[in-house]
């Protein structure tokens, strides 16, 4: 069986050339990611175009997410591009600072930081690796105690354990570029640590405000700060989908419960019909190695048995030394984990009520197709919908999703277990079914004798219009 979980990758240096690029959309990559913190408006519309050429050329069409940066919480330079920290010295953040910073203390690029600390506050620096505690703010001057020290260079990122840091999610510069995702009709926008639902819905208007031609990206909310995890379902109901962002996230509500928060938010997006996506660190040791640890090959697969839609490689294919062999790597390890998948259609249903024709005929599809043990499942949809509903359900079997609509085509290569193709059906339904069975067949996707559910909406063509189940055994 096809792999159901999707793959997200980074573009970047180690992966930013088209025969590269070709060779990881080949090798399993579903999802290009662009990362806004990096490069120029024309830099993301030149890597968008290569990646659409790429995928022309590879057969298929990939996803773009346009990855926003998001506030810049971070400490600024220092003379010597980093400093030794000690344990117990005393150490100054100074959002007043102009001058390159030292082993006394270095200025803020997050100039709102004395507002947002008291004494006794503690504040994680680099990820976490340098600890400092806040003894005293005076005026633009948050004086610390190091507690946990170490190196610190230039630009690292600051986080206030337990969260509290009020900076916006969108800055001025990523409303430029959500104009510049919109214009490249990137099919995703990530936005970087949202808060609650008013700044997704924000996101959202802006994206339609600056899209061209009703091109409508679909939204995925980052999630990475404490606050947001009280907010969890609003979040997601102001958006298309979650992103678990372990990295930032981990230092904020501590390692030890982010795999618990990961179940949850899966789960959580599962039930709302919401997509998934598990990202940071999954493969991180080949940046450097050719191969996977063996904790990276268990988190990887622990994420697939979540039912996550996809995994999302950062670092190790933007600039690690084995971008094609990650990729593939990542792929195996999916297949495996999910052939040893448990699929219990019934259990998932416990409980479910279903209030429009629509969604009724998908759920109906899954289940007829799961207790007939058909080969395939078909859904003709011009915005997606109908494969987003089945794939919410762990079926076993693909879900082969024709539209005649680009746009959704792409989006719906996020989905996890769908396949989307591109195909302009008749108007007549008896037509429009015969030509889908002999597109799946020509595909590989279906056999002679092979029996089938398919569904479509009459009128043919109209979004949110399926109505019509239909079993089938191919000619």
């Amino acid at each position: 069986m096809p792999r159901a979980t999707k793959i997200v990758a980074t573009l970047g240096p180690a992966s930013n050339s088209p025969e590269i690029l070709e060779a990881m959309i080949r090798a399993g990559v579903n999802v290009v990611r662009l990362n806004f913190s990096h490069g120029t408006a024309q830099d993301h519309i030149n890597r968008a175009n290569m990646v659409r050429d790429a995928a022309q050329r590879a057969g298929t069409e990939v996803a773009i997410m346009a990855d926003l940066q998001g506030p810049k919480i971070r400490v600024g330079k220092f003379a010597e591009g980093k400093v030794m920290l000690e344990n117990g010295a005393a150490f100054v953040l100074d959002a007043a600072r102009t001058e390159l910073g030292d082993e006394h203390g270095v200025g803020l690029d997050y100039k709102e930081l004395p507002r947002d600390v008291k004494p006794g506050d503690m504040l994680l620096l680099n990820d976490g690796l340098i600890v400092m505690k806040v003894e005293a703010v005076k005026g633009l001057a948050v004086h610390t105690t190091v507690v946990m020290g170490g190196e610190l260079s230039n630009n690292k990122g600051i986080n206030k354990q337990g969260g509290g840091l009020t900076a916006p999610a969108l800055t001025g510069k990523d409303m430029e570029d959500i104009k510049t995702a919109m214009a490249l009709r990137a099919d995703y926008v990530a936005v970087s640590f949202p808060k609650n639902a008013t700044d997704m819905e924000l996101a959202r208007q802006l994206c339609n405000v600056a899209a061209p031609d009703g091109h409508r990206a679909g939204l995925i909310a980052k999630i990475e700060r404490a606050e947001a995890i009280p907010e969890l379902e609003n979040i997601l109901r102001a958006s298309d989908g979650i992103m678990v962002a372990r990295g930032d996230l981990a230092v904020e509500v501590g390692n030890a419960a982010v795999p618990a928060l990961q179940k949850r938010m899966i789960k959580l997006a599962r039930e709302h019909d919401k997509v998934a996506i598990t990202a940071t660190q999954m493969m991180e040791s080949m940046i450097l190695a050719p191969v996977p640890t063996r904790a990276e090959v268990s988190d990887v697969a622990n994420a697939v048995l979540d039912g996550t839609d996809a995994v999302m490689l950062s670092a190790e294919t933007a600039a690690g030394k084995f971008p094609l062999e990650t990729v593939k790597e990542m792929a195996n390890i999916c297949q495996m984990a999910e052939h040893a998948s448990d699929h219990n259609l019934d259990a998932s249903f416990v409980g479910k009520t279903f209030g429009r024709i629509d969604q009724s005929i998908a759920m109906g599809a899954l289940f007829t197709a799961y207790h007939l043990g058909a080969k395939a499942i078909v859904a003709l949809t011009e915005s997606g919908s109908t494969a987003l509903w089945m794939s919410r359900h762990n079926v076993g079997m693909p879900i082969y999703a024709l539209t005649a609509t680009q746009a959704s085509q792409r989006k719906m290569a996020l989905y996890r277990n769908v396949r989307p193709l591109l195909m302009d059906t008749s108007s007549d339904r008896d037509t429009a079914l015969k030509q889908a069975e002999a597109r799946l067949k020509g595909k590989g996707g279906l056999a002679s004798g092979d029996l089938y559910a398919i569904t479509c909406g009459e009128p043919m063509g109209a979004p949110g219009g399926t109505n019509m189940l239909k079993i089938c055994r191919a000619d």
